[in-house]
């Protein structure tokens, strides 16, 4: 069975399966090529990508650049047949793009043309989607544009998160990338033109996780599992946040307008455009997440507490 030479590009933890799973084919990973280090935590510590860490494990030669254009002299010097992008945080252009014989395949976690851009996971929670999964697919100069080697399809579940969700795309993915690259390597892949109405997914920033009480529940409850753990939800309570870490539709709860807090049955629930939503797990500003039902209870003056 051929083998090639493989250039991985890739930077988070839901890349590393990926990598994994190609050093454990009958493929050469000859190198990888992830973002520079960055300051992580309070003491802003310079923290190799998840991907660094794992290459570094498995001996395999380490790029470090926040655009491929930097180190493209170094990856071709590697002469790959192939390059592989799982999320890698940067654009492939030319000439990198077309000097592998085979080109660039990508591992994207949506049913593309759905989502294309950086945050196809936590935009098809938002969106309330169904159904969504995974495509391997040709990278060419436009956005996530190119012809489809492989898909999976996955249910999202009501209560799965974005953090859960990508996780369990990223196992799945690294199953069907091998697939394709087994499939280029034998001459037996096809590829087919992406059908369907596009959508786009940007990055998302801290003000995507505030929620609006003027949203009808389901879609806040949305917001919340789409935003998490990254950007985070927050609700404003005059000029505070609270992070909301964890909410879900309250049934067979009093009517509250939207904005209002109460607590009842021992829930704290809040008013939006379409019944109540029940706030689970929340984080005040400067303390630790708690039950909303604790931080309720030491408020000064519960009473006076609205969302905006």
């Amino acid at each position: 069975m051929p083998s090639l030479r493989l250039v991985f590009a890739g930077s988070p933890a839901a890349a590393v399966p990926s990598l994994r799973a190609l050093l454990a084919s009958r493929h050469e990973v000859v190198g990888v090529v992830t973002r520079e280090d960055a300051p992580l935590g309070r003491k802003r510590v310079l923290t190799p990508t998840p991907v660094a860490l794992a290459a570094q494990e498995a001996g395999v030669p380490v790029l470090k650049a926040n655009r491929l254009a930097a180190v493209a002299d170094r990856v071709l010097a590697l002469r790959p047949d192939l390059g592989v992008v799982v999320a890698y945080g940067g654009l492939v252009r030319e000439p990198l793009l077309s000097a592998p014989p085979l080109g660039w395949i990508n591992l994207h976690f949506s049913l593309l043309p759905r989502w294309r851009g950086a945050a196809p996971v936590q935009h098809a929670i938002i969106a309330g989607d169904e159904i969504t999964g995974a495509t391997v697919f040709r990278l060419v100069e436009e956005l996530d544009a190119g012809d489809v080697y492989g898909v999976l399809t996955q249910p999202i579940g009501r209560h799965e998160t974005a953090g859960h969700l990508l996780e369990s795309l990223a196992d799945a993915g690294a199953g069907l990338l091998v697939r394709v690259v087994d499939a280029l390597a034998d001459g037996t892949a096809r590829a087919e033109p992406q059908r369907g109405d596009v959508t786009f997914a940007p990055k998302l920033g801290a003000e995507d996780g505030r929620l609006d009480p003027r949203a009808d529940a389901t879609s806040l409850v949305d917001r919340v599992r789409g935003v998490t753990p990254e950007p985070g939800a927050f609700v404003l309570l005059g000029d505070d946040r609270l992070k909301v870490l964890e909410a879900a539709v309250a049934h067979d709860a009093p009517a509250l307008a939207p904005g209002a807090l109460a607590l009842s049955g021992g829930r704290v629930l809040l008013g939006t455009a379409s019944g109540a939503v029940e706030l689970v797990t929340v984080q005040p500003a400067g303390r630790r997440a708690m039950p909303a039902a604790d931080w309720w209870r030491g408020l000064h003056d519960p009473s006076a507490v609205r969302a905006g």
